[in-house]
């Protein structure tokens, strides 16, 4: 209902002129289904989709909006009057439209009698608003972290197996599996050791295998992850693949997890990649819901078998409060019999505990306890031994139902990634807005933004993990396998996604596929499958991953596409699949075309309902056609630095995020000016001229920019000469080669700043005062020593998190000369602090100083009032433990 919503007020617009009878009947509809989704949303009973009456409304739309621009010309206004007419002389386009509102009205009327029967109306909620990812999340992250592992005993156990024994056996290549069922944290407690000890490898590589993985993916995944993959890789067999993986491990100390196996064949395969002759001190883990498949990954002597078990009472009330109070013993006495009761029937599975924490604490309001009651007699026997994946399937089915119902239809499209994928966060976005799942309520909030709050409030409900960048932003997410599990069953039921991974040979033609991701997890990667035609007819969205491409059928077999998403395919190597059909896809929205590995952008002039076009990745492309200037309700534009860049770039008025371009035209620069919705901005310079320089501060200053990116010689004077143009910006990395005080302190003045990278090369001291980034949460620093940056009393009041990536010999030079100390800097006048990551460039210093360096951040964390959670890198990283303090990188 909200998706179908908007298409009927595009048909309410004077140029689409209808008849007057269903000119009344589409606004009566309107008005109703208005009210009544501000209603049902309240209770999550708004019909999912109505995908039928969404193509006859979306034909219509599409038949009357010519790619042509209508205003360009007295002429091209005549024809479009004439085909208009001819349209609808016909009397065919109205009876369609009409009989689907007569459908639409039946359902609503059936849900408004449901209304008057439980009296929705009286329903009171909380005010719509936007939702930030809940700050303790990030502290709940780091403790399921350490009750997995990391600060008790887990790792400590996992790790004394990797390490017991004499000497002699010490040296064998040592495999220890881990196994346990879904939910209790096997992953994590494996990638906390596998970072942990991963300096000590020369190589070393993490991959998710999965439920449908086949060897052959298996090994060249192993193989990308010790950069040794090479395109030609994917037409070896599984023989050469194996010799090619045995080669690069000769004479090599490795560590590599393999997390997830499921299938003992697919082991028994894999492990001839796995020479018994290494003599290097070699570790090789693997994780395992199956006891049979850990036995067989463990069958010489060294090896051991890892049996993960559920957390203690404790452990589980510390995580169960950790999420719902924000500390550990926090829990009010009238709730303290029902938390017990809670906690026993989630049988100290850190996934159930947190699922069902985030639904208590939904919102970051606590629920009322007659509904803790009633929850606790919905969950039934609890996660009894032999009935684990049925009761974790009830506990995680709770949280979907309580989701309101836009959040059900955005949480079921995450079915479309495969096991394990992870979902870039802007991408998912763009998509759930081309698909019309968000529904903007304010004028002034963007829909990416709404679908942002959409987003955040799913990982706050615990239903999907954010995945950190090394700034500490979420860029992505995945979906834990349980949930998965749960949303694709669900999506099965309904029709709202269709998977083809390989097990099936084609798509039932008595089904209609609204929804196509191609996967082929099993198959062999250019393998393709029959689709019946019939079937696809009123496919909507489509994501092809990179085995898969061979399945997709012709791109001039989908009617009504709006999503379309090719990342990472090798289109090239498919002659079937012809680019320039896209043309034809007149309903598409969202077009990925990232990493396909073309020379040429493809003809998209056409598309005039498009929202995204993705080409990043693609290196070779050097110019846009000059059609894409006709897009006028394109809002996101991402490539590779393109220096010619079309004429007419300013109509482009819809757009929000652009980059990256070259600003070195003063025509792109001033074209930016134009795009009043502008809130992303990648841009380069080689040459900026006092001219350019003027045109682009004045783009700016009409311009709501929230995030930039840009490399300069010093701090432009765009930014000296007056902040006030840019008081939207909200965040900003720049690299300029030398900075002065007087420069930070015109930074300090950009109000709405909240997070600042700021590369450097060469600088002098910096002091930050408390007069400035009176609203900076995260600030990143890239300079020679931490010496030359200095924290004074009140300074970034509201900073959580400080980054910085600096030199270490320079950092020792500067501490030699300063007593000794290595961060006398005064991050304890930062009074919010809660993190900080240091990331050190070792080179040409010994392993001993690298350790001094640590100790001494520890040691000035560890007098900070807050105590900061922090952690140190090393590029390259600390070498195997027999390595001498006197030892030097290169």
């Amino acid at each position: 209902m909200g998706s179908l919503l908007p298409k009927l007020l595009e048909l309410l617009k004077e140029e689409y002129k209808l008849k007057k009878k269903v000119r009344e009947g589409v606004e009566s509809l309107e008005k109703e289904m208005k009210s009544m989704y501000a209603a049902l949303r309240k209770v999550g009973e708004v019909p999912r989709d109505q995908l039928n009456e969404q193509d006859v409304v979306d034909k219509f739309l599409v038949r009357v909006d010519d790619s042509s621009d209508p205003a360009a010309n007295s002429n091209k206004i005549k024809r479009l009057t004439k085909k208009m007419a001819g349209l609808f002389t016909k009397g065919k386009t109205h009876h369609e439209i009409a009989n689907a509102i007569k459908d639409i009205n039946k359902q609503v009327q059936e849900v408004a009698s449901r209304r008057v029967r439980y009296n929705v109306d009286n329903i009171v909620t909380m005010p719509a608003g936007m939702t930030p990812i809940d700050p303790r999340l990030r502290a709940l992250y780091t403790e399921v972290t350490e009750l997995v592992g990391i600060a008790g005993k887990r790792d400590q156990e996992l790790m004394k197996l990797l390490s017991e024994g004499d000497d002699e056996s010490k040296k064998k290549l040592k495999i220890v599996s881990v196994v346990g069922f879904g939910g209790l944290g096997k992953t994590t407690l494996v990638k906390t050791v596998y970072d942990k000890i991963k300096g000590e490898f020369g190589c070393r590589a993490f991959v998710s295998v999965g439920r449908n993985a086949s060897a052959k993916k298996i090994l060249m995944d192993i193989l990308l992850a010790l950069d040794m993959y090479e395109s030609h890789f994917a037409i070896l067999g599984e023989t050469q693949l194996i010799d090619k993986l045995r080669e690069r491990l000769e004479n090599k100390r490795y560590l590599i997890v393999i997390d997830d196996i499921w299938d003992e064949k697919l082991w028994t395969i894999i492990n001839w990649a796995f020479s018994k002759s290494n003599n290097f001190g070699s570790r090789l883990i693997t994780t395992t819901r199956i006891f049979s498949v850990s036995k067989l990954c463990c069958s010489s002597t060294n090896d051991s078998v890892y049996q993960m078990e559920p957390l203690s009472d404790d452990d589980s009330k510390r995580l169960f409060c950790k999420r719902i109070f924000s500390q550990e013993s926090g829990c009010p006495r009238e709730l303290e019999e029902v938390s017990t009761r809670i906690l026993k029937k989630c049988g100290g599975v850190p996934l159930a505990i947190i699922t069902i924490a985030s639904l208590l604490a939904n919102d970051q309001h606590l629920k009322r306890e007659d509904e803790w009651h009633v929850l606790l007699e919905s969950i039934g026997r609890g996660l009894a031994e032999d009935h684990v994946v049925e009761e974790m399937r009830r506990i995680l089915s709770f949280s979907y139902y309580d989701l309101p119902s836009h959040l059900r239809t955005c949480l079921l499209y995450l079915s479309m990634f495969p096991e394990d994928h992870e979902i870039m966060k802007d991408q998912l976005i763009w998509m759930w807005i081309a698909e019309s799942f968000v529904q903007c309520e304010k004028s002034k909030t963007s829909l990416f933004e709404i679908g942002e709050t959409y987003f955040n409030e799913l990982v706050n409900r615990s239903l999907i993990q954010p995945v950190y960048n090394f700034r500490g932003f979420v860029y992505a997410c995945r979906v834990h396998d349980s949930v998965l599990d749960l949303i694709c069953s669900l999506s099965s039921e309904d029709n709202f996604v269709t998977i083809l991974n390989g097990t099936d040979e084609s798509i039932s033609s008595r089904r209609n596929v609204r929804r196509l991701s191609l996967q082929n997890t099993i198959k062999e990667e250019h393998r393709t499958m029959p689709l019946i035609s019939g079937s696809i007819l009123q496919v909507r969205s489509i994501a092809t991953f990179k085995s898969a491409i061979g399945l997709l059928p012709p791109l001039s077999s989908f009617a009504v596409l709006c999503v379309l998403d090719l990342t990472g395919c090798n289109v090239g190597d498919h002659n079937h699949l012809n680019l320039q059909e896209l043309g034809t896809l007149f309903h598409l929205r969202y077009l990925g075309l990232a990493d396909i590995e073309i020379s040429e952008a493809p003809e998209v002039g056409k598309l005039q309902f498009l929202q995204v076009l993705d080409l990043s990745g693609n290196y070779d492309i050097k110019e846009l056609p000059s059609s894409v200037t006709k897009l006028r309700r394109l809002m996101c534009l991402l490539t590779e630095p393109l220096w010619n860049l079309p004429d007419g770039l300013g109509k482009l008025a819809s757009m929000e995020v652009l980059g990256e371009i070259c600003g070195d035209s003063l025509c792109t620069v001033k074209a930016l000016g134009n795009m009043k919705t502008l809130r992303k901005l990648q841009i380069k310079f080689n040459d900026l001229s006092m001219e350019l320089e003027e045109a682009f501060m004045e783009s700016l200053g009409v311009s709501n920019i929230q995030n930039r990116h840009g490399i300069f010689s010093t701090l432009p004077a765009w930014i000296r000469r007056n902040p006030s143009h840019l008081s939207q910006l909200y965040e900003l990395h720049i690299w300029v080669k030398e900075v002065g005080q007087e420069d930070l302190e015109f930074l300090g003045r950009l109000s709405a700043l909240h997070r600042l990278t700021l590369r450097t090369t060469r600088q002098r001291k910096l002091f930050f005062s408390a007069d400035g980034f009176r609203c900076l949460t995260t600030i990143v620093l890239v300079c020679r020593s931490p010496g030359q940056i200095v924290f004074l009393p009140g300074a970034l009041p509201k900073a959580e998190t400080v980054k910085f990536e600096i030199g270490l010999r320079v950092a020792k030079e500067e501490a030699t000369g300063n007593g000794g100390d290595w961060f006398d800097l005064g991050m304890g006048h930062l009074m919010s602090l809660q993190k900080v990551h240091v990331r050190f460039y070792t080179s040409g210093v010994m392993v001993g100083e690298v350790k001094q360096a640590r100790a001494a951040l520890e040691n000035t964390l560890h007098a900070h009032p807050n105590r900061p959670v922090f952690g140190v890198f090393f590029i390259p990283n600390i070498v195997h433990e027999g390595t001498s303090d006197d030892d030097t990188f290169v």
